[in-house]
């Protein structure tokens, strides 16, 4: 048996699989949800959070539980949210970040809170700077979060990026991005630093792309894609290089960032089109997509 827990969460179904290649439907979601997070915890447990549910947007979050296959609650948000930011941070609570309180308002979108998985609680922390969903959130390795562009209240991509420090709970303004985006995709690089790639700029998908420097907090432009790319998937490989697929405008179309040299190249097409879709790095180096 090559049992792997839950792999994928899609509206009310988890799929699990129960042995290589195959998959049976699991146990429901107890609240159907879309446009939520789904973030793995320290304990090998799943934590789903907020979404966009059958009446508005859902301040509910659940957590799966691999071992039963089952769902349970993980409390509420004090904010109802979806297309929202999750990250994990370095003591093994969630933050959640932004997003919007129904399909076209931005109610949560300057609000913050962390998830205890200890006691299943919801604690409110500092105010984002700028509204947004639709973001980006990685935990950098000096322990702070780097949340960055998305869409803004009036529908416009977003240039910020702000950083939050778990310590003292505060948000504070980095440097901004050439180029307001979202639908983009950020990678942290084995040297700490930022890869923003793609996404809709200006309302338009771009093949541009950044670098961001925590040291510096400044970024800068690292070479045009190779072709324009909105909704597509970056995965950072074994040799250190991102490898960027598919997009609604890109289809089956791959390329591959070199970190070293900062510079891109095309490389095999997947075989059938794809966008919205998903990308996880295989033990051996093999990118399922």
């Amino acid at each position: 048996m090559n049992t792997i827990g839950c792999v994928a969460a899609v509206g009310l179904f988890c799929t699990h699989s129960i042995e290589a290649g195959s998959f049976s439907v699991n146990t429901p979601l107890n609240t159907a949800r879309a446009y939520h997070t789904a973030t793995l915890l320290r304990d090998g447990t799943v934590l789903v959070a907020g979404g966009l549910g059958t009446n508005g947007a859902l301040a509910t979050a659940e957590r799966y539980h691999p071992d039963t296959r089952t769902w349970a609650s993980a409390g509420s948000m004090h904010y109802a949210r979806q297309s929202h930011t999750a990250a994990l941070l370095s003591n093994g609570t969630v933050l959640v970040a932004g997003g919007g309180d129904s399909p076209f308002a931005f109610g949560s979108g300057l609000t913050a809170e962390v998830y205890s998985p200890a006691d299943d609680t919801w604690t409110v922390v500092g105010q984002l700077n700028s509204a947004r969903w639709f973001s980006a959130a990685l935990l950098l390795t000096n322990g702070q979060v780097l949340i960055i562009g998305g869409m803004d209240r009036n529908v416009n991509p977003v240039r910020t990026a702000e950083l939050y420090e778990p310590v003292s709970q505060t948000w504070t303004y980095t440097g901004s991005m050439t180029n307001g985006r979202y639908d983009f995709t950020a990678t942290l690089l084995p040297n700490g630093k930022v890869l923003v790639a793609g996404g809709n700029v200006t309302l338009f998908a771009r093949p541009s792309a950044e670098l961001y420097d925590p040291l510096s907090g400044n970024w800068s432009p690292t070479g045009n894609m190779p072709t324009v790319v909105a909704y597509h998937t970056a995965t950072l490989m074994t040799n250190g290089s991102v490898l960027v697929a598919g997009g609604s405008t890109a289809g089956g179309h791959t390329q591959i960032f070199y970190a070293t040299t900062g510079t891109w190249s095309n490389t095999a097409s997947i075989r059938v089109a794809r966008g919205e879709h998903t990308a996880t790095l295989l033990p051996g180096g093999i990118l399922l997509a």
